[in-house]
């Protein structure tokens, strides 16, 4: 990705976290600030249905109270006191009361429970009345009131009439209805619902859901939220989905009756029209920030890539010319700038290089005739002295004893002959490392060439008892490459795996397929290398021997770079040391047809 490309995102991106991030705050803030506000109104509401709920309390007293002041009750009183009591000419008592205080309900009962006149269903007479056999709560109070068309809930209070030693209870009530809802003051965005919970426990029926406006059509929208405290009668909150576009924030409020059984719902619902119309508006406005400021961010990251990346790439390309060799590039410092110091630093950079080089070279060249000429005489003083010895032994045999120089001359020509042949030897391998000669290319088979170098060796393995095995899988045939350089390279790695065995071992040679590379692997069980002598093996000159030039190693790292592979070693004190050869694709492994 381009310099520019990257500013380009780095501003976009930049814009957009901004963006996103005051986004979020601002909808987080106005979700809490719409939240306060919904639970504010909600409280107010519920403070006043409480207020409401009193005052309707207080006035069904009243009314309850007023039906026991009238001459039927009085007449019921005085029948309750009597003994045995007759009840059969107040059946209809109850209702005439009931319609005259304006109650739904109305029931009298004597202390006994007995129901004597009951104005919602006048069935009941004679029937048992829980409430009656006791003085009950002395304020109104929720009751679920059973009705010929079914169970209605509704707000009730006590009165007793004390007749003699006997009493008389009324017990009246009106309805929990849209009326008693409507009665509300809502403010704008809310309303009031009331969940009668008459029916089954657990089950939620739209049928028993009251409201003080038009009726609700998706009613089975509240079933988990009523549901919810029927398992559990506590204060719980939900979002409300009517619809696309419509969704109600709905409280719901536990009423309970006298023995703290759930009775009925208060349900409190908040319309999110607002919010969601403003989180509308938010996120219309972050679009038309995120929109104009991604348009700022191409125009600043334009301007900027001009005035940064022009330089930068003439940099770059100034670098991939030093990279090349070519020292002399140079870069124009028009600024006063970071960039422009930059290109200063790097014009004072090629020129120091440029110093540098021709210093080095010239130290190179030196330290390298150095260094041959004091291997040279290094290597060459090892066969001098013997073969000045055996000057010097000629010498004095000739002068000491003319009898036996003859047999003296002949053994001193041979150790001449001999030392002689050493130093031909060393000559030729510095010979050879300073002038190795290009790979003649053709066919040649891994097998039949490793199979070769082990039959050279064949008669050493077997005088120091070493183990040689050799393993050629199929799938690696043959490959193009000069068979006497490789030859060479898999013989120096033999040799030096025989000197390090010398009671004995096992010698390993085997081929194999990775990747689509040969590999060839040379392992001994040796006396192994230390991690600093694998780092430093196939460095000229070096050696952990105690004779040798410690070129060969470096000749088979010759062989094999020549050949587009790459060799490398892998070795513990102790436990025997492997070369690992790999020859790539490139130069043509090929599969025995």
């Amino acid at each position: 990705m381009s310099f520019r490309r990257r500013l380009l995102l780095l501003f976009a991106l930049t814009v957009f976290v901004s963006v996103a991030a005051v986004t979020g705050i601002v909808s987080v803030m106005a979700r809490r600030a719409f939240d306060r506000a919904n639970d504010e109104r909600t409280a107010v509401l519920v403070a006043q249905f409480q207020r409401e709920f009193s005052r309707r309390g207080d006035d069904i007293s009243r009314k309850v109270q007023t039906a026991t002041s009238t001459a039927s009750a009085d007449r019921m009183a005085l029948a309750a006191s009597q003994s045995p009591p007759n009840y059969n000419s107040f059946l209809d008592d109850a209702r005439s009361l009931a319609e005259s205080q304006r109650l739904d309900f109305l029931e009298f009962a004597d202390d006994r429970g007995v129901i004597i006149s009951s104005a919602q269903w006048p069935a009941k007479f004679g029937y048992q009345e829980p409430l009656a056999t006791h003085s009950g709560p002395s304020t109104p109070f929720l009751k679920q009131e059973e009705t010929p068309s079914g169970a209605a809930l509704g707000l009730f209070a006590i009165h007793v009439i004390t007749a003699g030693e006997h009493k008389l209870f009324a017990i009246g009530g009106t309805r929990l209805n849209r009326t008693f809802l409507s009665s509300l003051d809502l403010p704008a965005g809310m309303r009031v619902m009331l969940y009668e919970n008459v029916a089954p426990a657990g089950a939620f029926s739209p049928d028993h859901l009251i409201t003080a406006g038009d009726p609700i059509r998706n009613a089975q929208a509240l079933a988990p939220l009523v549901q919810r405290l029927q398992g559990s009668p506590q204060e719980s909150s939900a979002i409300i989905n009517w619809g696309p576009g419509n969704t109600e924030s709905v409280t719901a409020f536990p009423l309970t009756g006298e023995s703290n059984e759930m009775l009925g719902v208060l349900l409190v619902g908040s319309s999110r029209q607002i919010y969601t119309e403003l989180s509308s508006e938010i996120r219309s406005a972050a679009l038309i920030a995120s929109s104009a400021g991604l348009l700022l961010a191409i125009v600043l990251s334009s301007i900027a890539a001009v005035r940064v990346t022009k330089p930068v790439v003439e940099l770059a390309h100034a670098a991939r010319e030093v990279a090349a060799g070519n020292l002399d590039a140079q870069v124009t410092a028009d600024t006063d700038d970071e960039l422009g110091v930059l290109a200063d630093s790097f014009n004072r950079m090629t020129r120091d290089l440029i110093d540098h080089r021709e210093r080095l070279v010239q130290a190179e060249r030196v330290a390298a005739w150095r260094e041959l000429a004091r291997r040279l005489a290094h290597e060459l003083k090892n066969p001098l002295f013997p073969l000045q010895l055996t000057v010097e032994n000629l010498l004095r045999s000739r002068e000491q004893s003319p009898q036996t120089f003859e047999e003296t001359f002949r053994e001193s020509a041979s150790t001449l002959l001999s030392e002689i042949a050493n130093l031909k030897t060393i000559i030729n391998r510095f010979s050879e490392f300073s002038r190795m000669p290009q790979p003649q290319l053709q066919n040649v088979s891994l097998a039949d060439l490793i199979s070769g170098v082990v039959k050279v060796y064949q008669p050493q393995l077997q005088k120091l008892k070493i183990e040689c095995r050799t393993e050629f899988p199929a799938e690696v045939g043959s490959i193009t490459a000069d068979p006497d350089l490789l030859h060479r390279a898999l013989s120096n790695l033999v040799l030096n795996a025989i000197e390090v065995m010398p009671d004995g071992g096992k010698l390993g040679l085997r081929t194999s397929n990775v990747s689509g590379s040969a590999r060839i692997e040379v392992s001994d069980t040796g006396t192994g290398l230390t991690p600093e002598e694998c780092a430093r093996l196939f460095t000229p000159y070096y050696t952990s021997k105690s004779h040798g030039t410690g070129l060969g190693l470096a000749i088979v790292q010759s062989i094999v770079s020549d050949h587009g592979g790459r060799i490398s070693v892998s070795s513990q004190p102790g436990q025997g040391t492997t070369f690992i050869i790999e020859l790539p694709v490139g130069h043509g492994v090929r599969p025995v047809a």
